[in-house]
């Protein structure tokens, strides 16, 4: 990540720094004291409690094996605890490609996935936009400012049309063109549980059934300010759409950013980019160690 981009990731995750660099700057021993202090720190920054316990149980195990006494060692260890939490394998990039990204309205789904299309137009990739949420108008709308800033195809139906009728028009317009990557913007209406599972079931059936030679990466969505209840709606879209990584969105301030912790430990899905602001290339590949030192450094 660019000098300027960790800058924005850091200032974003400020809060959280500085509870956990008060506990590390106060104390001049890690005892067990101060392993409290820092569990709650972690608590605090949206980790949650189980998956703070873990990072300090680990922490206390290994300095306790490698004679680590002091807490700038215990720093030092805990950030590659951290790092390590958070690096989940990722699934390689495979052309081409269906990208159907998902997550609750309002956490930035449009938004990511016009800068997702500008992210992988700048790499050499072809894409086409799918507009398959139909039933909120807005969103095609939105979509299609994206689609132009882009300079992209964007397929759509009108309002209240079946989602899997328009990822089929993708599907064959991105057969049809040779492309690289279809991006599919889905219904954000987690509150309906059974009728979101039938639509992202269809549209998979179509998917499988019409463009079996492309990669499918389902890609939630979510908004970092959102603090646990972020880990809930994973928990619920993973449920609905078999999701295989996550962007997170929102980190430019407001954020404490810990809650993408319990997300990866509980889905076991990597976080694939991370979102520092409204600028169109504020959308950035997820590397957890410079996650990590933003949330210390």
């Amino acid at each position: 990540m660019a000098n300027g981009l960790f800058s924005r990731l850091r200032d974003g995750l400020s809060k959280s720094r500085s509870n956990i660099t008060a506990v590390v700057g106060d104390q001049a021993v890690a005892d067990e004291d101060y392993l409290e202090s820092l569990t709650d720190a972690l608590i605090l920054s949206d980790m949650g409690a189980a998956c703070a316990q873990q990072a300090i149980d680990t922490l206390r195990a290994r300095a306790a094996e490698a004679g680590i006494k002091d807490v700038a060692g215990h720093k030092a260890l805990l950030k590659e605890i951290l790092a390590d939490m958070l690096n989940v394998p990722k699934d390689p990039l495979r052309w081409p490609m269906v990208m159907l990204v998902v997550g609750v309205n309002g956490v930035g789904k449009t938004t990511t996935i016009g800068k997702l299309a500008l992210r992988f137009q700048s790499l050499g990739r072809t894409i086409v936009l799918c507009a398959a949420d139909t039933f909120r108008a807005a969103a095609a709308e939105q979509l299609s400012i994206w689609a132009e800033r882009a300079k992209v195809p964007l397929i759509r139906h009108q309002e209240g049309a079946d989602p899997a009728g328009v990822v089929f028009d993708a599907v064959q317009a991105a057969k049809a063109n040779g492309t690289h990557l279809t991006i599919v913007d889905t219904a954000g209406r987690l509150h309906n549980k059974k009728n979101l599972m039938d639509e992202m079931e269809k549209m998979r059936r179509v998917i499988d059934r019409e463009f079996p030679e492309a990669a499918v990466r389902c890609l939630l969505v979510v908004d970092a300010t959102t603090g646990q209840n972020g880990l809930q709606q994973a928990k619920a879209f993973s449920e609905v759409a078999g999701v295989n990584g996550v962007a997170l969105t929102k980190l430019d301030g407001t954020a404490k950013g810990g809650v993408i912790f319990p997300i990866v430990r509980e889905l076991r899905v990597p976080v694939l980019y991370v979102g520092v602001g409204e600028g169109i290339d504020d959308l950035q590949a997820f590397d957890a160690k410079e996650y990590v030192d933003a949330l210390f450094n």
